[in-house]
């Protein structure tokens, strides 16, 4: 076998492995309980209004989740915190 044939199909091998992995990895999952217990140890219940909020976290909308927790009646740090968790970012 020559080897740049050799090469070829380690090369292949390599790719299809590394492919298979990141198809089958698990996705990071949605932490909306982690942003609705945030907003209740903030002293507001798990209304529908907080739930929405973090569901706009989830996808990615955090100015959204932020003001929807803060209109619920989440202060504006523990709603950037509870947002955060939700979106699974950095505080």
């Amino acid at each position: 076998m020559r080897t740049s044939t050799r090469v070829a199909g380690v090369i292949t091998g390599l790719t299809l492995t590394l492919g298979a992995t990141a198809l089958t990895a698990p996705a990071a999952h949605a932490d909306i309980p982690a942003c609705t217990n945030m907003a209740a140890q903030a002293g507001v219940g798990a209304i529908d209004a907080v739930t929405t909020a973090c569901h706009r976290g989830v996808s990615g909308d955090l100015q959204g989740c932020v003001s929807g927790l803060t209109d619920a009646g989440v202060p504006g740090g523990a709603a950037n915190g509870a947002c955060r968790l939700a979106a699974h970012e950095p505080r």
